[in-house]
């Protein structure tokens, strides 16, 4: 029975050193750097995996994403008694929650305007408004999405969430389902997608979304590039029906040279950092949910493959 890693040779020599501390028993194996016997592999830990990779493992049992997210795994040709499991790690909830109330903050204040000017020499005034003015709107109210929300809270925005299922935020006006997502866009000044992207929310910030939105809203996505329709965003940032965009996730990434994401001034544009796995943290999560494994209890952060998330 062997634990096996694909993926970067920092993170994985530090994940050795922790199972080694922590389940000494358990083989870690690296993919790369030592032998492997594909059917002792039981459990599997990567980032991006590609089908024909993971078919070479004709016991694999569970199937652990190294980040938050799974819709960059390929998980229509898993069997369907293979377990995924994405990453829950306090130092990717906290960098999340930092991104997002920088970038409230900032669409808030409208630095993107306020930057365009002083690029182009400009002393120009615009009337700026308190928080307290500004109604943020969190789509996705998982750990990530609460988390958020709870950053926000001290700074003073009005908040509203929405998300598939109802839930319940002090502080927090909740929406949920397809009836409650029009309600939500129709108060939101500044729109944030936290969604995990599935094949209901593929697209989602796009010309019907934004249309439903009070004209000079905002968005952020720090989602999945796959949530946002980008000729869309263009569109709407250019009639004025956005304000401004803060962008942490695309497709492709990178995305290729004179994409107009780059010059447009009213989008801020961040290489997907807005949260990341710490290679400590992350290890010592992976091997709790190891040591549940072999208890038989239940695992964190267990995804629904009938869910998607």
């Amino acid at each position: 029975m062997t634990f096996l890693y694909h993926g970067l040779e920092a993170r994985g020599a530090v994940w050795a050193e922790i199972f080694a501390a922590r389940v000494p028993d358990l083989p870690f194996l690296r993919w790369g750097q030592d032998s492997v016997d594909p059917a002792q592999v039981r459990w599997l830990a990567a980032w991006n995996a590609p089908a024909e990779f993971i078919a070479q493992f004709p016991n694999l049992e569970v199937l652990f994403s190294v980040g938050a997210g799974i819709d960059q795994l390929p998980l229509d040709a898993l069997p369907p008694q293979v377990r995924v499991v994405r990453m829950v790690e306090q130092g990717i909830i906290t960098g999340m929650a930092e991104y997002v109330a920088m970038a409230c903050l900032a669409l808030h204040r409208d630095l993107p305007f306020f930057i365009t000017e002083q690029r182009a020499g400009r002393w120009t005034y615009r009337h700026t408004r308190l928080a307290a003015d500004t109604r943020v709107g969190v789509m996705g109210l998982g750990e990530l999405g609460k988390a958020a929300l709870e950053m926000l809270k001290p700074l003073g925005f009005p908040l509203s969430g929405w998300s598939r299922s109802a839930h319940s935020i002090e502080g927090v006006e909740c929406f949920a389902g397809a009836k409650g997502f029009d309600a939500f866009l129709a108060q939101v000044g500044i729109a944030v997608c936290l969604l995990p992207l599935t094949p209901e929310t593929r697209g989602i910030l796009c010309r019907e979304t934004f249309d439903k939105m009070p004209r000079g809203s905002a968005v952020v996505n720090a989602g999945r590039g796959g949530h946002l329709v980008a000729d869309d965003l263009i569109v709407a940032l250019d009639s004025g029906q956005l304000r401004a965009a803060m962008i942490d996730v695309t497709v492709p990434e990178p995305l290729p040279e004179g994409h107009p994401f780059f010059s447009h001034p009213a989008i801020f544009l961040t290489p997907h950092v807005a949260a990341e796995t710490r290679h400590g943290s992350a290890g010592e999560v992976l091997a709790d949910n190891v040591l549940r494994l072999l208890a038989g209890e239940p695992l964190l952060g267990e995804v629904d493959r009938t869910r998607g998330y």
